[in-house]
Formats: structure tokens, C-alpha cells, sequence
């Protein structure tokens, strides 16, 4: 049984600045999932590479952002999944 690792996007003002300007998408993730998961899990899912994974605790709540690498625009990903 595969578990789920990416929970939700999440999308604030400050949060799309962030993909059009540094390339970084924002994960809601399971708070079991080590970096190298989330790397893999979104590789797999939008077929893209991903440059480095940082995390971030809080409330309960794990946050990872995702910045890609520069021949994969994150805007491009966030249209696919009906973000922008």
C-alpha cells in the first residue's frame, strides 16, 4: 500500500511569489516523510527534477518547499495542477 506524501499545495500571495520568482513549490507533506521522500514523491508525480528540498514544523503540520531545477519552471507545474 503506498502512502501519501504530499498532502496538499498550498497557495497565499507570498506562496506564489515564491514559484514565479524562485522556482520553489509549497507542500503540505506527511510529518514521517524524510527530504529524500518528498524529493522522490514529486519527481515522480510532475516529472521534473528537483534542485533541494527544505522543511519546516510547524503546528503539528510539516511544510516542505520544493525548488526545482531552472529547465523546470515551477509555474508551469502549478497551471497543471490549477493553482495559477
Amino acid at each position: 500500500m503506498k502512502t501519501i506524501i504530499l498532502e496538499k499545495l498550498k497557495s497565499t500571495e507570498k506562496i506564489v511569489r515564491q514559484i514565479e520568482v524562485d522556482n520553489v513549490l509549497v507542500f503540505v507533506v506527511d510529518r514521517a516523510v524524510d527530504k529524500a521522500g518528498v524529493r522522490k514523491e514529486v519527481e515522480d508525480l510532475f516529472g521534473v527534477k528537483v534542485a533541494k528540498v527544505r522543511t519546516h514544523t510547524l503546528k503539528n503540520k510539516k511544510i516542505a518547499y520544493v525548488k526545482l531545477k531552472a529547465e523546470y519552471p515551477a509555474v508551469d507545474v502549478a497551471t497543471k495542477l490549477g493553482m495559477m
